[in-house]
């Protein structure tokens, strides 16, 4: 039985033909470039899944560049997943459940792209579990030097309650030592790269004001009260309590139908 692909966006709403590809200014970082326009152009539907890349010919003249760096260009894509190369039929973009989401051009993409924040609930679900285990680790695993670092990061925040910029990168400081103090590398590090790139959206990271920041920060204190405490179970629930109700507070609402 032959399966139809989604035809919009990766999250799968109807699409109309696509208009003519039009000539592209000439990159200065070509193969970078390429790959990110690419990437951008599979993500946000207009290369659609089961379709086939258009011929090499046609992408040289679209980005003004050789079939040297066309080619180099789509072995990348084809490494992050959203395409294939099959002898006689060309190159195909693949399903979205084929891509590789960790990598930073597809996330960096996906996220731009991700209009209703479905992408962004999953992000906030998996941040979530990570972050509430290395919470509950982090209270078995603690020194006083990082109850030192704890104390200080919360100190940093109360300080910047003037100052939303200051306060958001101090929201994000606070994390990343606690995260430290778990000593979970991988879960540090899986966390720190969707985090970095769902920041970079308005949609992720929404407005602080002064009656957000003091939730935050009673937040945070629940939390380092519970690791300096040497209470697992207690950290995981104040961590996990935390991240869903900041992201309950701050989810834009649905566009209007």
């Amino acid at each position: 039985m032959t399966q139809h692909a989604p035809a919009g966006p990766w999250t799968g709403d109807a699409a109309q033909p696509d208009p003519p590809r039009r000539r592209r200014a000439r990159p200065a970082k070509l193969g970078t470039t390429v790959v990110e326009q690419l990437v951008d152009d599979i993500v946000r539907g207009a290369l659609r899944p089961g379709s086939a890349l258009p011929p090499e010919g046609d992408l040289c003249e679209e980005f003004g560049v050789s079939r040297t760096v066309i080619r180099e260009s789509v072995k990348v894509i084809q490494e992050k997943g959203l395409v294939r190369i099959e002898h006689g039929r060309g190159t195909q973009v693949t399903d979205p459940r084929q891509w590789n989401l960790l990598d930073d051009v597809v996330l960096t993409s996906v996220i731009a792209h991700d209009e209703n924040a479905t992408f962004l609930d999953e992000l906030v679900s998996v941040r979530t579990a990570l972050e509430a285990d290395m919470a509950a680790a982090a209270a078995l695993a603690h020194t006083p030097d990082d109850d030192e670092r704890i104390a200080a990061a919360l100190g940093v925040m109360r300080s910047q309650l003037h100052s939303p910029p200051d306060f958001g990168s101090a929201d994000v400081r606070f994390h990343d030592i606690i995260m430290a103090a778990s000593r979970n590398r991988l879960g540090r590090a899986i966390v720190n790269s969707i985090h970095d790139k769902a920041r970079t959206s308005m949609r992720y990271h929404g407005e602080y004001n002064e009656a957000v920041m003091r939730q935050t920060l009673d937040e945070h204190q629940a939390i380092s009260d519970a690791i300096v405490a040497g209470d697992p179970d207690a950290a995981a629930a104040a961590m996990r309590r935390h991240i869903l109700d900041s992201w309950n507070r701050r989810r834009p609402a649905p566009p209007a139908s």
